[in-house]
């Protein structure tokens, strides 16, 4: 390598590490999420923040289980769980000083899965200093998982063996793209203005599934997303994994997403061209960023 190029930083996890985190994930679905699903009792549900904020024993024995794997296998990084922030919130303090943080959420789209509805996943992150590094969203139904990391393209992989890469889809102009916008997550102040934008595209959804929300951008299913909630276990692999597959990822009032990050929007988008039209639709939610 020339003196003046810069070294090529090595990944946050290698390939004999990545491979065992994903075993985790799979083996965790296994033994905690997959047996409980259709299978749940009204005792092994219930609310945290808000009415329709659930928590099942999937959720709890899912963490708890990745988290002592995670553990053992990486004695020197900070864990960090959804379930473990919501009894203490503290713990998201500690992402910003951490070499290595492991960010999990044990079943994303819990709502769907109480409810019966197999739209759900786990995400697990890497950090470094906030700064995503690696990303795998892994879908308990169907084995398989889409994977990136800051070196590499993202990837939909499968236990068979079976890999393909992932590309976002080629944007283009308002009235031909196709979002996601959760309306209910955002302040009750923007939310019919925020709806008023709606006619602007072609369709707008929202899948109560950050995980599959993230797959379906990367696969090139559908062009943006947009939401005010920044939930680190919700976003940071998927912010990661979307621009690894070429998507343009920033805060609509600018700059790089960060898990450390508490308020503002996450813009993702096809491609910058795309990012920057959208950007002019929803500017008037920077207001409530200053």
């Amino acid at each position: 390598m020339p003196d003046n190029l810069p070294a090529k930083r090595a990944p946050a996890l290698s390939p004999a590490q990545r491979n065992n985190v994903i075993n985790i994930l799979r083996r965790a679905a296994k033994a905690e999420i997959m047996p409980r699903f259709r299978a749940l009792n009204a005792a092994d549900i219930a609310t945290k923040s808000r009415p329709d904020d659930l928590v099942t024993i999937a959720d709890t024995a899912a963490e708890a289980m990745i988290t002592r794997a995670l553990n053992m296998a990486f004695p020197g990084a900070l864990v960090i769980g959804e379930e473990a922030v919501s009894a203490d919130p503290t713990l998201l303090d500690k992402i910003a000083d951490a070499p290595l943080c492991f960010i999990i959420d044990p079943v994303d789209g819990t709502w769907n899965f109480a409810r019966g509805m197999s739209v759900f996943g786990v995400i697990l992150a890497v950090t470094r200093y906030g700064k995503p590094a690696f990303g795998l969203i892994y879908d308990p139904v169907m084995d398989d998982w889409a994977i990136a990391d800051d070196q590499s393209p993202a990837q939909m992989q499968h236990p068979s063996g079976v890999t393909h890469d992932l590309r976002v889809s080629r944007g283009g102009e308002l009235a031909g793209l196709s979002g996601y916008i959760p309306l209910y997550l955002f302040d009750h102040a923007w939310r019919e203005k925020l709806a008023a934008t709606l006619c602007n595209f072609n369709w707008v959804n929202c899948l109560r599934c950050s995980a599959h929300e993230y797959r379906m951008l990367a696969q090139g299913h559908f062009d943006f997303l947009l939401t005010q909630s920044l939930n680190p276990w919700d976003h940071a692999a998927g912010v990661l994994i979307c621009q690894q597959a070429g998507g343009y990822v920033q805060m609509l009032s600018g700059g790089d997403y960060y898990a450390t990050l508490r308020r503002g929007h996450i813009l993702a988008a096809s491609d910058k061209a795309t990012w920057n039209r959208l950007a002019r639709v929803f500017k008037f939610l920077n207001d409530a960023d200053q």
